[in-house]
């Protein structure tokens, strides 16, 4: 039986771990050929040959998605290796903390450009070829800060919730072209990013939780084949939550 996905390819930015490595590995599963994107080649190969043991095509490839130059070379090497793009999965991002008065601009300014810029330059690279096709799906990864924000992160509500309203502009665009532009907000999830937070923060924040835990990668992964399938078809801006309950909308 085909999967959901077969005939497609797909780029996953942030690709080579966490969320990003688990949506790869469910595209793959479902049929789709994946471009696995990460800043450090080495990283992204190491993740592509994990993917593709189970049969599959999967390659690697490195950019710093905040780089127009790079973005636009990145996508040019995997429409050569892939033929198209037509699911592009915005995942690569970064998290640090600190009050807006010890905040430098640096750090504003790097949050803007790797969790925000980014999903500008990857969209606009992949877009003409989806228009042109009549088909194609923006799949980005905000936060559930975004809605609701959080002490010392303000850089990165603001970068997530800009996410928000990038989904929901682009979506009036392209809808008419057959292009889906949709957004998934997970809560705390289990990833490498995570695990840098202070225990005291962490054990606070799973406290607060109607479920009672952090998710995993994997309960984020089926939202992105869903958007990604024709099952997907009529979400039209809109911003999924699997986040535990912890914000309810």
């Amino acid at each position: 039986m085909p999967g959901r996905l077969e005939g497609k390819t797909a780029l996953v930015t942030g690709g080579a771990r966490g969320i990003g490595e688990a949506i790869a590995r469910a595209f793959v599963r479902e049929g789709a050929a994946v471009a696995v994107l990460d800043r450090d080649l080495l990283n992204a190969k190491v993740a592509s040959d994990r993917l593709a043991a189970g049969g599959g095509t999967v390659m690697a490839v490195a950019a710093d998605v905040s780089d127009e130059a790079d973005v636009s070379n990145a996508i040019e090497m995997v429409k050569r290796s892939l033929g198209r793009i037509d699911i592009l999965v915005n995942n690569a991002g970064i998290s640090t903390t600190a009050p807006v008065t010890e905040m430098s601009t640096s750090m504003w300014d790097e949050m803007m450009a790797v969790n925000l810029r980014s999903v500008f330059l990857c969209t606009r690279a992949v877009l003409p070829g989806m228009i042109e096709r009549k088909f194609g799906r923006i799949i980005s990864i905000s936060s559930q800060l975004a809605q609701k924000g959080a002490a010392e992160m303000a850089h990165y509500a603001a970068a997530k919730a800009g996410i928000i309203g990038f989904t929901r502009s682009l979506a009036y665009e392209v809808a008419k072209d057959g292009v889906t532009v949709n957004a998934i907000c997970p809560g705390p999830i289990d990833t490498e990013l995570a695990r840098g937070v202070p225990e005291a923060r962490r054990l606070r924040k799973i406290a607060s939780l109607p479920i009672g835990r952090v998710g995993t990668v994997e309960e984020i992964a089926p939202t992105a084949v869903m958007l990604a399938s024709d099952e997907g078809a009529y979400y039209i801006g809109a911003t999924l939550n699997p986040n535990g309950g912890d914000v309810m909308v």
